[in-house]
């Protein structure tokens, strides 16, 4: 018994000693493939504080009155987007996952496509957007929607597939329909992760919503960005702040909705 248990200690340190091995020459490999330096650290740091101590602050709070329209263009693509995607994810969510789709093979399309929007940035969709429907909000709302079902089918797909099965199964054995044991026997117990989901992608369309009017497809973003390219940086960070507070105040109210559904 002593020889079979330092037996299984030495194997176990070699393969410590191997996987230890590896994560340090892929360290040693990120550190010269990228040519990082520590004192490109310290340069980098001590330009980004003299940029913010001298071009970003003290803010210009004049500029306040140009950013209120487009927070609340922002919060419409958001919410809009979020409502787009929860409706698209629904139907590829309930396809995809194993115990609720119609066919294997149809799960297996859906799972597919929903890989395959979820490996599409958002900012990507919105470029093709822009050039498809021109600036503004229009495109931006349609990019944060259709993102947003490469993140929610598959996150509602998962939930799906692991709920008690158990239940599912004493609902369709009174003969109900597959509507009626969707409703009956997965609904109550989707219900949870399906808010919290949902809830969670529209703090993140806020977070995109903002990036995506870099590039044209409406609000906050791109009010931002016409200051930046004028070097305003002390109206733009107005704007900053701006998307930090609404982020916080969407974050809050999210909360308290989760609260009271769940």
């Amino acid at each position: 018994m002593y020889a079979e248990l330092m037996r299984r200690k030495k194997i176990l340190f070699k393969n410590q000693l191997f996987i230890w091995a590896i994560i340090i020459a892929m360290i040693v490999w990120g550190w010269t493939g990228t040519n990082f330096n520590l004192s490109f650290l310290y340069k980098g740091t001590t330009n980004m504080a003299v940029f913010i101590f001298t071009d970003l602050l003290p803010p210009d709070i004049s500029a306040i009155g140009s950013y209120i329209q487009p927070a609340l263009q922002t919060i419409y693509m958001s919410f809009v987007g979020m409502v787009f995607s929860v409706v698209l994810s629904i139907f590829f969510g309930f396809m995809a996952a194993k115990n609720t789709t119609f066919h294997p093979l149809v799960a297996l399309v859906s799972r597919s496509i929903v890989a395959f929007i979820r490996a599409t940035p958002a900012l990507i969709l919105a470029i093709i957007l822009v050039v498809a429907f021109g600036l503004g909000t229009l495109s931006g709302t349609l990019a944060l929607g259709i993102s947003g079902v490469g993140i929610l089918g598959k996150a509602f797909a998962d939930v799906l597939e692991e709920i008690d099965q158990g239940q599912v199964d004493a609902v369709r054995a009174t003969g109900a329909s597959w509507f009626q044991v969707m409703g009956q026997g997965v609904w109550p117990q989707f219900k949870t992760g399906f808010v919290a989901w949902s809830l969670y992608k529209m703090d993140l369309n806020i977070r995109e919503a903002a990036v995506l009017g870099l590039i044209g497809a409406g609000g906050i973003g791109y009010t931002l960005q016409g200051h930046i390219n004028l070097f305003q940086y002390n109206k733009a960070s107005v704007g900053i702040a701006m998307i930090f507070f609404l982020i916080l105040i969407v974050e809050f109210t999210t909360a308290k909705v989760r609260e009271r559904l769940l």
